[in-house]
């Protein structure tokens, strides 16, 4: 009865559709692993020719330990590592399974592989060397990468990528063909992309940035802020003089600076450096109070003035005006030049405009300030003639001063029409003070007043009443111009012409460069005016004509009488 019983257990086991069938088709389907099935197991020794590794299943393997050795034949795996191995169908030995962990490596690759171009993931590959039209890459097996897949932008030098692990993404993939094609330039605009938008997503007016400087200009340089570049302008480099970006940064440098505009719609950034330190003009009038004497480095020099840079960050302005009590000054760069160190006096300050004036010649007196003390009306000085206007001429009596001889005091008797009919430039001259004004910087000098005055010395000699002897210079519509003596012209009316009808038709009675003699009508020493007539002389004339022919018919008259009392007397 026992056999039967047995019997009847053992014919239950062999039912398919028994559940102890079922049973041990499991267990036996866990012992037996599939055919080309990928397995991780456990090494558990490393021999001198092989690496012992548990891989479940209740059995241990062999794998020929070529297959973990590196290009200098370094071992890379030990005791206690994780690894990929797969069935090997060769030769078994004997109480182990023959395993391979090369083809297994090779299956996980290709997975990995279909897995990242399926999940579009970045990959590290490591280039390898040049090929016809782009470079062999190793991302686990050996990948393609076209020229053009290489950069974002074209690139001419292909070997400088030979030897760098660079990130790459899987644009095509084919295992049965062995084909892998790779692509840096997605990685990189995916890596680009994703830091810009990190980056948009801090950026704010205001905001501190740290960066790369990757390009510079002449206006100033380019700072990759991560995906996204900003703008450092040259003027916002630093509060000195630049005069070109290359004097504060440098491509390659990491830089901290500040946003100072931030257009999210067109992803311009405008950076500022010289903003992270405090505003040197905001405490400018504390440091440099006006009239203080100061000490700076001449920077620059233009036509108006010299700029003086006081410290980095804040210059002065000395104008040409300010640099000598002279004004005979042409240029700044006769009193000062570049790279000069000179000291100054501070004029005014001006932090609202970021402006300082500074002045040179506030370092000496002022030569206007005792000019009353040097000098007095009337006395003579002696002077070279600095320059020459229509209206007259400007003499430099010392350093600083000048005076103005006006065209009119030039001569008494010449009608000068410019300074030049009498002066030279450079001329060294003697001149007498008329006026003195040290509050206005004016100095009114007189040449024709060393000598006596003609008109003066004419009226004092001559008296209403003289007959003078006189020459046409000149005709106006209501009379003539006379020349009594050089310098010296007086004026005779048509109606004092005799034979003058009075018609504005008329031809002048008398013409250019004739001579006559006049009387003198009227006279005027305020005015130096003199009234002549022709008339009154051939009045005159014509009276003393009368008078002679009276005093000859008075003598004849007495002759006769006398002839007639000589007869009387004979006859008796």
């Amino acid at each position: 009865m026992a056999v039967d019983q047995g019997k009847e257990q053992a014919d239950e086991l062999v039912q398919p559709d028994s559940e102890s069938y079922r049973s041990l088709l499991d267990e036996y389907t866990h012992l037996a692993p599939a055919e080309g099935e990928l397995l991780q197991g456990t090494v558990l020794k490393v021999t001198a020719k092989d690496v012992i590794v548990d891989f479940g299943y209740k059995s241990e393997g062999l794998v020929p330990i070529e297959q973990f050795l590196g290009p200098a034949g370094e071992l890379s795996v030990q005791a206690g590592d994780v690894v990929d191995v797969m069935i090997d169908h060769g030769e078994q030995p004997e109480g182990y399974t023959l395993l391979s962990h090369a083809k297994a490596a090779r299956i996980r690759v290709w997975d990995n592989l279909e897995k990242a171009f399926a999940d579009q993931l970045v990959l590290l590959g490591h280039v390898m060397g040049r090929v016809k039209g782009g470079l062999s890459v190793d991302v686990g097996i050996e990948a393609f990468m076209p020229g053009s897949q290489v950069d974002p932008r074209p690139v001419h030098h292909l070997d400088s990528f030979i030897g760098q692990d660079v990130p790459v993404k899987i644009i095509k993939v084919n295992r049965r063909r062995g084909n892998v094609v790779v692509s840096r330039k997605l990685a990189v605009e995916q890596e680009v992309g994703q830091r810009k938008s990190a980056t948009l997503d801090q950026l704010h007016e205001g905001a501190i940035v740290t960066g790369v400087v990757k390009n510079l200009t002449e206006y100033g340089a380019f700072v990759d802020l991560g995906g996204l570049d900003g703008l450092l302008h040259v003027t916002d480099m630093s509060y000195g003089r630049v005069a070109h970006p290359s004097e504060v940064v440098h491509v390659g440098d990491t830089i901290t600076a500040k946003v100072l505009k931030f257009d999210r719609a067109k992803e311009r950034v405008a950076l500022g450096l010289r903003q992270m330190a405090p505003d040197p003009w905001e405490t400018v009038a504390e440091r440099f109070p006006a009239n203080s004497r100061v000490m700076g480095q001449v920077v620059n020099v233009t036509d108006y003035g010299a700029f003086v840079e006081l410290e980095p960050g804040v210059e002065g302005l000395i104008h040409i005006t300010e640099m000598t009590w002279s004004r005979r000054m042409k240029h700044p760069s006769k009193v000062v030049r570049a790279g000069d160190q000179v000291e100054a006096v501070v004029l005014e300050v001006h932090p609202r405009d970021r402006r300082i004036s500074l002045g040179l010649k506030q370092l000496e007196a002022n030569p206007w300030t005792t000019i009353d003390s040097r000098y007095s009306i009337g006395s003579v000085v002696e002077g070279r003639v600095r320059n020459m206007t229509d209206f007259g001429a400007f003499i430099e009596i010392e350093e600083g001063i000048d005076g103005l001889v006006h065209v009119s005091d030039l001569s008494w008797t010449k009608r000068v029409k410019h300074p030049s009919d009498v002066l030279k430039k450079g001329q060294l001259v003697q001149a007498a003070i008329l006026n003195i004004d040290a509050k206005g910087h004016r100095l009114s000098l007189g040449i024709k007043q060393l000598q006596p005055d003609a008109w003066e010395t004419y009226l004092q000699s001559h008296q209403p009443g003289d007959i003078v002897h006189g020459r046409i210079s000149r005709l106006a519509g209501f009379g003539a111009f006379v020349e009594l003596a050089e310098g010296v012209e007086g004026l005779c009316h048509f109606s004092e012409v005799p034979g003058y009808s009075g018609r504005r038709s008329a031809e002048a009675p008398v013409a250019v460069g004739q001579e006559y003699d006049f009387k003198i009508v009227k006279m005027s020493e305020a005015e130096k005016k003199i009234g002549l007539s022709l008339k009154a002389v051939a009045h005159d004339e014509e009276k003393g004509r009368l008078a002679d022919y009276q005093r000859q018919a008075a003598a004849g008259a007495a002759t006769i009488e006398e002839v007639l009392s000589l007869k009387n007397r004979g006859a008796e």
